[in-house]
């Protein structure tokens, strides 16, 4: 294991002054530490966004670095393909190796995607490297080394990061007493619509569903961040007369911002989407999302939601709650929570298969 500030301060030797990315805990110890240091690091919205600010960056004449979690690859392939390989602009991108080598050790949504990744970088051509979790800076500094070699030919390696390859540091948040924990928020959602069909997106939105309202109406997503809207809104679309809850967060609907204007624009009458934003990818560290500097009713409106509220409170939550389910939508629900304190409830898969969170949701439509 390298440590955190070793890891960046290495990158920084070799001249690479800007950095972009999209949280995993994999590099919550890099993100961190070059978040306090102003300027050095870029929170983008999903992993293609960060992909872009890097070969803007390259563009302007400075070297830049993006960090990803593999769970996330394909949104970067895209720009991958057809900006920086297209235009051979040379960016170095690290990539956690979430469910490799063995699946069965992670959360189910990398038992796909886990195997795959070096296959899919084969694919298209994209020379890789790995930093076992064993390594030293000595053998980061080689690793680096073969890979300048790539840079220098106008390429864009990777190198994929074994857990426990890069040590932590403190995640660098705003302390706050505003808001309700989202535990709270959830039952008080959930108890307002009893028969609603639920999406909880996921990460530990869909934990404290599980652990506070789960029944068989809900379905707890495994990855697939930033789609929870979009879910919801197929099949608020395909049952028009049952409400539809959209359990989201900050990060998530930053993720696919442009979901809402499709959401807006397809105008479900039966869709309530509630995002419990907290202003940090919390699963991950608590890495800040940019949600400080956007306001998500006012966005929603702008992209053609019915009405759009904010609430940070129990009684103003249950409120919206009511006049959403009393007036054609779609409606939005911004809840401002709270960091999460104590012990973290286990995932619904801890419990239940994917399959049985399918079939039970599939059935429970059918009612």
């Amino acid at each position: 294991m390298i440590s955190a500030e070793d890891f960046c301060d290495i990158l920084a030797d070799r001249g690479f002054t800007t950095a972009s990315g999209v949280p995993c805990s994999h590099f919550g110890g890099p993100i961190a530490h070059l978040s306090t240091l102003g300027g050095r690091y870029v929170p983008a919205p999903n992993e293609g966004s960060a992909l872009a600010v890097a070969a803007g960056a390259a563009l302007a004449g400075r070297r830049a670095y993006v960090m990803l979690q593999n769970s996330g690859l394909g949104n970067l392939i895209n720009p991958l393909t057809s900006l920086v390989m297209t235009y051979q602009l040379p960016i170095l991108t690290f990539t956690s190796l979430r469910g490799w080598p063995d699946p069965a050790t992670d959360e189910p949504q990398h038992a796909v995607m886990g195997p795959a990744t070096p296959a899919l970088l084969d694919s298209v051509g994209s020379p890789h490297y790995t930093l076992h979790a064993a390594d030293t800076a000595e053998e980061f500094q080689a690793i680096l080394d073969a890979a300048e070699k790539d840079l220098a030919a106008q390429r864009a390696p990777f190198v994929l990061v074994e857990r426990g390859a890069i040590g932590k540091a403190k995640a660098a948040a705003e302390p706050t007493d505003q808001g309700l924990e989202a535990a709270v928020a959830i039952g008080v959602v959930t108890a307002a619509a009893p028969q609603a069909a639920v999406i909880a997106t996921t990460g530990y939105t869909g934990r404290d569903a599980f652990a506070v309202a789960d029944r068989p109406g809900n379905f707890y997503m495994q990855g697939s961040m930033g789609h929870a809207g979009s879910l919801g809104l197929g099949v608020a679309l395909s049952q028009p007369e049952r409400t539809v809850v959209v359990l989201d967060g900050d990060g998530a609907v930053l993720m696919h911002l442009g979901a809402l204007s499709m959401i807006g624009h397809e105008a479900p009458a039966n869709l309530i989407h509630v995002v419990l934003d907290n202003r940090v990818h919390e699963s991950t560290g608590g890495q800040a999302t940019t949600s400080a500097t956007t306001s998500f009713p006012q966005v929603a409106l702008a992209a053609g939601y019915a009405s759009a509220v904010a609430c940070d409170s129990s009684d103003a939550l249950s409120e919206a709650m009511g006049r959403a389910q009393a007036v054609p939508g779609p409606h939005l629900i911004s809840v401002r929570t709270l960091p999460r304190t104590g012990a973290i409830p286990p995932r619904a898969t801890n419990a239940l298969s994917t399959l049985d969170i399918r079939d039970r949701f599939q059935a429970s439509l059918t009612q």
